[in-house]
């Protein structure tokens, strides 16, 4: 029997950033040739038959060699490494802030992904396969400001309920395709700093949806994850919120391990840090120098602890709630979630429970924006002073139209696929929805309409004198 053809393909994932260290990752997909000629990915049962592995990526992956990761300088000047020989992963330390740096990752002496990147890229047999697309990796970083400088303009992104893979050749992967498309220039030419995940990153495949992927093994997060961002996530790093398709909420499995593991969630925020809380769910805070703190809250169902529905309800988040959303005097605290405070649908209400617990702690703390998900459109509300934006069509998408626009204090809204560019800049934050590329790599600003279908053009500028 013919042995089959096995290609590896190698990535690099910048996980985390701070003003003073860098927590960078590598791992690699396995693919097999097909007798038709097409390549496809290995499923994880495969791996120690065919590779002799059992994972791709993520925390636990087992190491592929000895491994250091090296940031430079500009002028080619090692300023920081940090060497493995048991995992796939390093924090490297000792960085300064605010300051440009590139790096490399060094496999047993060989550069990790330093050649040609092959891509699941649109082919001439229709659909697409796997394909030597003519890109190599940029791997350039810039560290944060350092906590207690006051914060500089910046700019991030914000990505809702996107996870539905791009192998499969349907109008969601495309757009999905699309959105990613717009990350990839924002972090490449518009000084985009991060993303923020509003939660849905991987999508389960029955009923229609793409890939049949569960998001519970690696080969789940190739198409979803890994692939259509992989040059955004080796330069700035992705905050994950969890949602309702990567917990057991709407799927029969719970994919938190996973999530864990992908996005190195025990590594970044289960050391006693006090900027988070987990275990249950998932809650934590960013600070992005002095002014700016950003603060993700798990809103998702908690199915084993009877005591509670939510995991914000349970009396082990309640002291960082209350640490979080503290009269601080910093001029923005954004919090971030799946599931929205306000929505006119069309396919979920306004969520009593959220509004319950969390709308005294955002007016306590002056929150004047508030970022979520889980609707599959574009909505922006206000209430109370503040302004809330959905934003869950990043991959999935709504069409119908809403049919609660007043009960949700509903000023804009859109049926697009589109992700958040999001600017701060002193006392004003632009949101800007940002639905694909023009000719020439412009960004196509997506316009809005009200309950009245008058046309909202971008950004919603939000100010906090």
């Amino acid at each position: 029997m013919t042995a089959p053809e096995i290609h590896r393909e190698e990535f690099i994932h910048l996980v985390d950033l701070t003003h003073e260290r860098a927590l960078v990752a590598w791992g690699a997909f396995f693919f097999e040739r097909q007798p038709s000629g097409r390549w496809e990915i290995v499923d994880d049962d495969r791996l120690p038959e065919l590779v002799g592995r059992t994972t791709c990526i993520g925390e636990g992956a087992e190491p592929f060699g000895t491994a250091t990761v090296q940031l430079l300088d500009l002028d080619g000047t090692v300023a920081a490494e940090a060497s493995t020989d048991d995992r796939t992963w390093v924090w490297v330390d000792g960085l300064r802030p605010d300051t440009d740096y590139r790096y490399r990752v060094v496999v047993d002496g060989q550069e990790w992904a330093g050649g040609e990147l092959w891509d699941w890229v649109p082919s001439e047999r229709g659909g697409a396969d796997l394909q030597a697309a003519g890109r190599r990796y940029d791997l350039r970083v810039r560290t944060w400001p350092h906590p207690d400088t006051p914060t500089p303009p910046v700019r991030f992104a914000a990505i809702g309920d996107y996870g539905v893979g791009i192998r499969a050749d349907s109008e969601s992967s495309r757009r999905q395709r699309r959105i990613a498309d717009v990350v990839e220039t924002l972090v490449a030419e518009h000084d985009v700093r991060f993303v923020l995940s509003l939660g849905d990153n991987v999508y389960q495949g029955e009923d229609g949806r793409v890939d049949q992927e569960g998001g519970g093994e690696d080969d789940d997060w190739y198409s979803s994850f890994f692939q259509p961002y992989r040059l955004a996530i080796a330069r700035v790093p992705v905050f994950p919120a969890i949602g309702n398709h990567d917990s057991a909420d709407a799927e029969g499995s719970d994919d938190r391990a996973q999530m864990e593991d992908n996005f190195h969630i025990r590594e970044r925020f289960h050391h006693g840090f006090e900027t988070a809380s987990v275990s249950p769910g998932l809650f934590y805070r960013l600070r992005y120098g002095a002014d700016l703190v950003l603060a993700c809250l798990d809103t998702s169902l908690d199915t084993e602890d009877e005591r509670i529905h939510r995991y914000f309800q349970a009396p082990e988040h309640q002291d960082w709630l209350a640490a979080t959303f503290a009269p601080s005097g910093r001029r923005w605290v954004i919090p971030f979630s799946h599931h929205p405070l306000y929505t006119a649908g069309p396919d979920h209400e306004l969520d009593a429970e959220m509004q319950d617990a969390l709308l005294p702690l955002f007016a306590r703390a002056g929150v004047r924006l508030v970022l979520s998900g889980h609707e599959h459109n574009f909505q922006v509300s206000e209430a109370d002073g503040r302004c809330y934006v959905v934003s869950g069509a990043s991959g999935q998408l709504d069409e119908k139209v809403p049919s609660r626009f007043e009960e949700a204090h509903t000023t804009a809204w859109g049926a697009q696929a589109h992700l958040l560019l999001v600017e701060v800049d002193g006392p004003q934050v632009r949101v800007t929805p940002v639905s694909g590329l023009l000719p020439g790599g412009l960004l196509h600003r997506m316009t809005a309409l009200t309950p009245r279908n008058e046309i909202v053009e971008p950004p919603i500028v939000v100010r906090n004198d």
